[in-house]
């Protein structure tokens, strides 16, 4: 019995483990940039859901990789198509962001909040399959939209959300 309890955790992953880590460690904090903005303006979905978002979408590319390292010699269990992970994370935030949009007295309301989820999810795609410049870029226009561009209306009055 100890002998399987060890194998349990004895296995080699595709991936050494520092990248492992700053790929998790860069998906949460990229994405806490987007959350930490919308934090600031005291929206529903603020730092910690969008650092969980673009964590758990890192996570879930990271098994995905595992699954198709491990099981890429065995073609007749497993057809691959890796646009069902961007499907699936679609799917799942879309499912959160909608919970965040809120329709009242003729006005929406958690709009531009549920898209930076979305953005989130996007950012830690990109962390989770090690595709920094994307995640970083993102990261920086996501700030850029939220933070500048929100400042902008409020000096020129117009309405977004």
């Amino acid at each position: 019995m100890p002998q399987s309890l060890i194998e349990e955790f004895d296995f080699e992953f595709p991936l050494p483990m520092e990248i492992l880590l700053i790929r998790t460690i860069g998906a949460a904090l990229l994405c806490g940039l987007i959350g930490l903005e919308r934090g600031a303006q005291k929206n529903p979905a603020g730092l910690r859901t969008n650092m969980l978002v673009g964590l758990a979408v890192a996570t879930f590319c990271m098994i995905t990789i595992y699954m198709m390292e491990t099981l890429a010699d065995d073609t007749a269990v497993m057809r691959f198509d890796p646009i069902r992970l961007v499907e699936a994370v679609t799917a799942g935030i879309t499912f959160l962001a909608a919970g965040v949009i809120v329709f009242t007295k003729g006005d929406v309301k958690g709009l531009t909040t549920g898209a930076s989820m979305w953005l989130s999810g996007a950012i830690g795609l990109a962390c989770g399959l090690g595709v920094w410049s994307v995640a970083l870029l993102a990261s920086f226009a996501g700030v850029v939209i939220l933070w500048l561009l929100r400042h902008l209306q409020y000096a020129t009055g117009l309405k977004d959300e």
